[in-house]
Parts: structure tokens; C-alpha cells; sequence
């Protein structure tokens, strides 16, 4: 079960995250933890994301620590160990430093990119191969900082079938992403019913996922916009992340009654 947890966690599940204008969908201190389940029924591991205010060279950024490992009985034959983390700009959400070091059943990567606007670059290191790179960039989001980036957007207003374009900067390469609004859906979940958000990111069909299409998202309709609910077809099997617990959202967490 070669996948990536985090990639999942972060990657897919937080690139829909969004908010209405004008409204703070994120603060200092939020914390989300999700139980990732493979094939409906093995715990497969756990992800957190966290987000702390900090100073990065005379600037004020937030700093987003995002971290994967899979459970005990799933590391017996494939272990995950993996830490993400981007400092970006409070206001406009822009990446300046994004650290990434993973080590997926013996397939490792550490990588810092920092990002330099006045030249357009994102200077690359690379502590594995010992190579650096300068590669030209035109404003793009790294695997975190998309995230938070997207939870600006306002999708009071969207209609099924609606899409949603965004670049992100990936293993020395801009990537773009597709995000199709499928509707809403009001989910059951540990804490509740929830209202949702549904979309479907189009993904990269190949080694991990069956189909371009393989992925399903469900953020919550409140105004966090948080991901509440992930499932995706694999290769082999299928992932599931939930959200399992939360602390230091920015807005009230909206829960349904009948």
C-alpha cells in the first residue's frame, strides 16, 4: 500500500478549503487531526495540521507545521514519516519559505524552497541529492500554503459544476489544479450532522489513483471551511481521511439539527 498519507491529507483534502469575504476563516492556533482508513475498515495512520503566527525575517507570516505517520500495525510493513511546513504572508497568503521532508517506506525527499518575488524564482535545495536549482516561478502556491489560499475565496455564490484554477509549486515544478463544484451535502459525522461543500480536484491519473477522477472532497459550509471528509480510489484499494478532532477555529463550528 504504497501512498502518500500526508499527500492525501494536505494535498487533496486541503486544497478546498475556502471562506466568504471578509470573514476570517482561519486564525493563530487552529489545529485539525484526521484519521486516515484504508480500504474502509485498517487505520492507516493520522495528520495534523497546525497554524502558528511567527516572525520570518522581519516579516509577520503564519507558519502552517502539517504532519503525517501512518498506525502501528500499517508501519509494520510500510511506514510514513512525513512533515510539511510553509511560512506565507498573513494577508495576501503567499509562500515565502516551504520545508518538505518525507520518508514513505524508504522513498525519502527534504527539500527547502524559498520563494523571491522581485526575480520571479523559487531557489530549490535539496538536502538528499545535494543540488540546488533556481527555477522561474509566476506566483504560484506550495502544497501548504494552497490550503489556506483557497479558504480566501468566496463560494457563497457557485453552482454545481462550477470550477475553480490554481498553480502549485511541486518538486521543482508548477502544477495546475482543476477543482469542480459538485454541490451540497449534509454528512453525518462524529460531531454531528454537518453541512457541506462537495468537489472533485482532477488529479493525475498513474501510479497512486485509478483515474483522473478519483477523488472526493467535502468541506464544511460554514464560514472555517475545513475539511471534513476525504475518499479516494487507489491503485490498490481505497483511502478515507476524516476529521477526528479540532481545536482554535476561527469562526463557530456548524452543526445541523433537525
Amino acid at each position: 500500500m504504497k501512498n502518500k498519507i500526508l499527500i492525501f491529507t494536505i494535498l487533496l483534502s486541503t486544497i478546498l478549503s475556502f471562506s466568504q469575504e471578509k470573514v476570517t476563516a482561519f486564525q493563530d492556533g487552529e489545529w485539525l487531526r484526521y484519521r486516515m482508513s484504508y480500504s474502509g475498515f485498517l487505520k492507516a495512520g493520522t495528520a495534523t495540521l497546525e497554524l502558528k503566527e511567527e516572525n520570518l525575517e522581519g516579516k509577520k507570516v503564519l507558519h502552517a507545521l502539517g504532519h503525517g505517520e501512518t498506525s502501528s500495525v500499517v508501519g509494520w510493513f510500510f511506514k510514513v514519516d512525513d512533515t510539511y511546513e510553509s511560512y506565507f504572508d498573513v494577508e495576501e497568503v503567499k509562500p515565502y519559505l516551504f520545508k518538505r521532508k518525507i520518508d514513505e517506506g524508504g522513498y525519502k525527499k527534504h527539500k527547502h524552497v524559498t520563494f523571491d518575488y522581485d526575480k520571479n524564482t523559487a531557489f530549490v535545495e535539496d538536502f538528499i541529492s545535494k543540488k540546488d536549482t533556481i527555477i522561474s516561478i509566476n506566483g504560484p502556491q506550495d502544497m501548504i500554503s494552497t490550503f489556506y489560499f483557497l479558504r480566501n475565496h468566496d463560494t457563497k455564490n457557485m453552482k454545481k459544476g462550477d470550477e475553480i484554477d490554481v498553480d502549485m509549486f511541486l518538486d521543482n515544478k508548477n502544477f495546475p489544479f482543476k477543482l469542480h463544484f459538485l454541490g451540497y451535502e449534509t454528512l453525518k459525522t462524529k460531531f454531528g450532522k454537518i453541512k457541506t461543500q462537495k468537489f472533485r480536484p482532477l488529479v493525475q491519473a498513474g501510479r497512486v489513483f485509478k483515474a483522473n477522477e478519483s477523488v472526493t472532497l467535502w468541506i464544511t459550509a460554514d464560514d472555517n471551511k475545513i475539511p471534513i471528509k476525504m475518499k479516494a480510489s487507489l491503485a490498490v484499494g481505497s483511502l478515507r481521511a476524516e476529521l477526528e478532532a479540532y481545536k482554535g477555529l476561527a469562526n463557530p463550528f456548524e452543526i445541523v439539527f433537525d
